[in-house]
């Protein structure tokens, strides 16, 4: 996992919002970063080799058609409003 990842994982584990996540869980054809899937939640953390991808676009999409809400965040966000991401997350869930 990257330094995000680390950083977020600290927070999801454990049912630290109310719910269980999974890190790295295969859907499919792809690997989400983080998923809760009681909630059909998939997290992904982004640097700047994501910055316009016609791949995340479509596992998105295909991943909005398997029933998911997928929420994405830069790593610089994570890094530097960790609370603000977490608040987006716990809105969603």
């Amino acid at each position: 996992m990257t330094p995000e990842e680390q950083l977020l994982w600290g927070r999801l584990r454990a049912n630290q919002l109310g719910v269980a996540f999974r890190k790295q869980q295969a859907l499919g054809f792809y690997f989400a970063d983080f998923v809760c899937l009681e909630r059909k939640l998939v997290i992904e953390l982004d640097g700047s080799q994501h910055a316009e991808s016609e791949y995340d676009a479509v596992r998105d999409a295909e991943l909005t058609a398997r029933g998911f809400r997928v929420l994405r965040f830069w790593n610089n966000e994570v890094r530097n409003n960790l609370p603000g991401v977490l608040e987006r997350i716990a809105e969603a869930l």
